[in-house]
């Protein structure tokens, strides 16, 4: 019964996962594109997404605000399990 239910665990995770690459490829990136950024997805540990942050995004006091009020939010409406988005 321990497999079975780490089995499952580990498939929510990986759709947690999938889920989470697949927002940031479809919405982020071409959003930021268009100001000359770019973010890359890094890892997603204990509720929290840590983002690349490369071109303008990088140092930009924007992406801050970027990151929590517009990537985390959308991301924690579509991924419950998400808690928090950091800058890597």
């Amino acid at each position: 019964a321990t497999e079975v239910a780490f089995a499952e665990v580990e498939k929510a995770v990986k759709h947690g996962l999938d889920k989470i690459k697949e927002l940031i490829e479809a919405k982020v990136r071409p959003a930021v594109a268009q100001d000359g950024g770019d973010i890359i997805f890094h890892s997603f540990i204990e509720g929290i997404v840590f983002l690349e942050l490369h071109g303008s995004c990088s140092g930009c006091p924007s992406s801050t605000l970027t990151l929590k009020q517009g990537i985390e939010n959308m991301l924690k409406h579509y991924i419950p399990e998400v808690q928090s988005v950091e800058a890597v």
